[in-house]
């Protein structure tokens, strides 16, 4: 006989669909956004546990750099694409923290990054206001509950507007970024390590420009964690 439980789960279920953010499926848990079909076919790329891994290798003479790592491969109409697009514009919030979880659970587990300390790479604040939070926040309060350190996101800002990156070169990008981070609080990560996060890194332009203002603060120690890697 079904209960009055499974009736009532199977009701809410109805009003209230629960699905995968990866394939669409219902098969999944109540505290997952992710089935395991969708959790197992993310493109890890295990750089956590290797030194000089391809995002290292960005940083190679523009920033120094104690460990840098991506956890998953982007590409084009794959889907880490469709759960980025999620996370960044249909404001699957809960998809993030997850996303993050899992960033935070992997370095953790690699040794290679004792950080004191999260910060998520500010948005313009008009971009933000827009969309209504910052991407990069959501994956450092996920990585926050499995790394058990504080996420610091009043140290620096992004005051001016600048354009999109996506169609410019490496110089080009860096012309566009240089200046337009501000350090407001250097002495809350002297002499501390910092982990800076963001969603996907490319040439590292972005990275590079926020991590150069950082490190203005003086005896702070950087790395930087990304949720993908896009080669190109």
């Amino acid at each position: 006989m079904i209960s009055f439980q499974e009736i009532k789960e199977s009701f809410l279920h109805f009003l209230f669909p629960h699905i995968c953010s990866g394939c669409g499926s219902d098969l999944l848990a109540n505290e997952s956004n992710l089935c395991m079909y969708c959790i197992h076919a993310l493109p890890e790329t295990n750089f956590e546990i290797h030194p000089d891994n391809p995002v290292e290798k960005k940083f190679w003479g523009r920033l120094p750099v104690e460990s840098a790592t991506a956890q998953y491969y982007f590409t084009k109409e794959s889907l880490m694409q469709n759960l980025i697009h999620q996370m960044k514009y249909r404001k699957n919030k809960e998809l993030g923290l997850q996303l993050g979880r899992l960033m935070g659970n992997s370095i953790k587990q690699s040794g290679r990054f004792a950080a004191d300390a999260l910060i998520p790479l500010p948005l313009f604040p008009a971009k933000e206001k827009r969309r209504g939070y910052n991407q990069s926040m959501l994956l450092c309060e996920g990585m926050k509950t499995t790394m058990k350190i504080p996420v610091l996101t009043d140290v620096i800002s992004r005051p001016q507007f600048t354009e999109t990156q996506t169609k410019k070169g490496r110089i080009e990008r860096w012309m566009n970024l240089e200046g337009k981070f501000l350090l407001l609080k250097p002495e809350a990560i002297q002499n501390k390590h910092i982990l800076l996060v963001d969603d996907v890194v490319t040439t590292g332009a972005t990275l590079e420009s926020c991590g150069s203002e950082l490190i203005k603060a003086g005896n702070t120690r950087l790395s930087i964690a990304t949720l993908c890697y896009a080669s190109r």
